[in-house]
């Protein structure tokens, strides 16, 4: 086969425009720190990273979750340390209540400050997380206590005061971050209901003593409720850690999959630069001297 002038020239510049494309490419992959920075570069690296991706917003999705479920537990369980405190402190006044030395006027100074901590209880049965009442069931919207339509709603008569909120915490798993303890709120306020009641009718000593083993019923049922609330928060933190090491196992995994490796890259490049001069020096020797002067 006869080999031109026009096929040597045609040879040359195809082959430096392949050069270039590869110095570009090299270029844009420094550049960016990306092997691939179109799917045409290398659509199986294009379509793994599409995985890992969706794999890292999943986490970061469970993540906020995670962060919901703690907003809701943690809040929870600081209410009802607070319900406890009360719950205690109206123990103690009972005790001094029920004491045969405690007189009429002692006992109604002790009554006004029961009813204060039964304003305090209903208050804190109203705790709301931004908008949501989180003693409401899923009707989050409604407060558990309403003075104007008779104190605490009647569950009974509305399930869905006593349905539980779940939310995503990972892949399939479902975690509950309510409670509902609407009848033990009702139990506390009858209790407290009861007590003014035989203090202003003069009750004896020994009937207001009666009243202390229903406190304590009340206190070990609120302590009941506080300990489930414990496991599931100590489940969200196992959790959150489980999801912390998804994450950066599915980051290692994308860098190793998309991420250059500087030094190789660098190394290439001078390599190929290196070579693209060869090319463009040998290239001026192909066009002859009068093809050039035929061009000119």
């Amino acid at each position: 086969m006869r080999v031109t002038q026009s096929m040597l020239s045609g040879n040359m510049l195809k082959n430096l425009s392949n050069s270039y494309s590869k110095l570009g490419k090299l270029q844009e992959q420094i550049n960016t720190g990306k092997k691939v920075n179109r799917p045409s570069d290398d659509p199986v690296v294009a379509m793994k990273g599409i995985g890992y991706r969706t794999q890292l917003n999943n986490v970061e999705q469970f993540s906020r979750n995670i962060g919901e479920a703690y907003n809701w537990l943690d809040t929870t369980d600081d209410t009802f340390d607070k319900v406890g405190s009360a719950l205690q402190r109206a123990n103690e006044l009972m005790v001094q209540a029920s004491s045969d030395t405690s007189t009429p006027e002692d006992r109604e100074k002790i009554d006004a400050e029961l009813q204060q901590l039964q304003k305090h209880i209903q208050s804190l049965a109203n705790t709301k997380i931004g908008d949501k009442y989180i003693f409401s069931g899923t009707k989050t919207t409604t407060a558990p206590y309403n003075n104007d339509n008779g104190g605490y709603t009647n569950n009974l008569s509305d399930n869905a005061f006593g349905k539980t909120i779940e939310i995503e915490v990972f892949d399939g798993i479902n975690m509950q971050i309510n409670t509902t303890p609407l009848n033990l709120f009702k139990n506390i306020d009858d209790v407290f209901e009861d007590i003014s009641s035989k203090i202003t009718n003069g009750a004896t000593a020994d009937e207001l003593s009666s009243l202390i083993t229903s406190i304590n019923n009340n206190m070990n049922e609120l302590l009941k409720t506080r300990a489930d609330i414990g496991a599931r928060q100590n489940r969200v933190e196992l959790m959150d850690a489980r999801l912390q090491s998804q994450e950066v196992i599915a980051t290692e995994r994308m860098s190793e999959n998309e991420d250059i490796d500087y030094e190789k890259t660098i190394t290439e490049m001078i390599t190929q630069e290196s070579i693209h001069r060869a090319a463009l020096s040998v290239g001026s020797r192909i066009i002859q001297p009068t093809l050039v002067d035929f061009i000119s």
